[in-house]
């Protein structure tokens, strides 16, 4: 029997947030097996800020997404059918195989994972990109040091979240700043950082309300969104701290060039130090970070929570939630059933 293989194709760029007719759904009949190559079904479906960004024709680390092509996003997923001598059926994989239903490979960059007694999906919401931009990215970037003051924009998405929590879990003073007061009650209550600031409800007096939360300045800044918030950031770092640049998710759908910072000369007389960074730069490293990102969820100083979309097909409109501030975790899709 033929299967078809369902995808979502990048039609025309978006201007602002995605739209119904930006991407096209297609149907293509899936080749023979052949010799060396494997046949993975694609069950999760990563959803992530980043996907904004490659859509746009500008240089950046990876090339965009072009007109006509499969879009790009990591998944996991079960292999269903095997001529390679590394994979069977029944493995659980893990790579960039994109919004498709199925992946047909030669195995270059399928990852098999490990047996692990957690959710399939926690791949993806604890040990996926998320975990390891934030693990690196704190670690190495931030550099922190126990009784330091930690700062985290977009503290309640997937990464901002596991962010707070490890700067708990290395002693540092922790706050986060989310959009809406039962976000920033998530990270109180629910994940342990020290204080939460509703960024929507401080309006001109996030700076005051900032320097509030963090008596002793801040060390640390885990920057997620850009714009306002950002320069309302610089303007309480402490002498020497450090600003981990993750990402800047006010300007991915801006139609209109974002203001600021304003504050930028504070990384003169602050002396600053102000770092981006990409996840796969650790990739050599990842076992480093299951192992440790493991020991903390095992010890329960590590949670984790999902916003699962289910069906393939409403992947395009999703991807918007990460920008509405609608999400509700790590956002996935839900691409087909769990292996039984």
């Amino acid at each position: 029997m033929t299967l078809i293989n369902h995808a979502w194709r990048l039609k025309t760029r978006p201007v602002g947030l995605v739209k119904p007719g930006d991407f096209e759904w297609v149907g293509e009949a899936l080749p023979a097996l052949q010799d060396g190559q494997l046949r993975v079904r694609n069950i999760h479906l990563s959803l992530d800020p980043a996907m904004r960004g490659w859509l746009i024709d500008r240089p950046s680390y990876v090339p965009p997404v072009q007109i006509g092509e499969l879009m790009r996003g990591l998944a996991v997923g079960v292999v269903e059918a095997s001529n390679h001598p590394k994979f069977a059926v029944g493995d659980i994989v893990q790579g960039m195989f994109g919004w498709q239903e199925y992946l047909q490979s030669d195995g270059t960059g399928v990852t098999k994972l490990p047996a692990s007694p957690l959710p399939l999906e926690a791949n993806l919401g604890l040990f996926g990109l998320a975990g390891m931009t934030s693990y690196f990215g704190l670690k190495e970037v931030g550099q922190p040091k126990a009784g330091e003051t930690l700062l985290v924009s977009g503290a309640a998405g997937s990464v901002g979240a596991l962010v707070g929590q490890m700067g708990k879990v290395l002693g540092l003073r922790v706050v986060g700043i989310a959009g809406g007061a039962d976000k920033c009650d998530y990270l109180t209550r629910e994940l342990g950082f020290d204080a939460a600031i509703d960024y929507k409800a401080a309006g001109s007096d996030l700076r005051k309300q900032i320097k509030a939360a963090c008596p002793n300045g801040v060390d640390v800044y885990f920057e997620n969104v850009g714009g306002e918030i950002l320069d309302a950031a610089l303007s309480v770092m402490n002498t020497f701290g450090r600003v981990v640049v993750c990402g800047l998710i006010s300007q991915y759908n801006a139609t209109e060039a974002v203001p600021g910072p304003y504050n930028f000369a504070m990384v003169i007389s602050k002396r600053l130090k102000i770092q981006g960074f990409i996840a796969t730069d650790y990739g050599n490293r990842v076992k480093e970070m299951v192992a440790d990102m493991a020991t903390w969820y095992a010890a329960g100083q590590l949670k984790y929570r999902v916003d699962v979309v289910q069906g393939l097909e409403n992947a395009p409109l999703a991807l918007n939630k990460l920008f509405d501030g609608s999400n509700q975790g790590k956002l996935m899709v839900q691409v087909s059933p769990l292996p039984a």
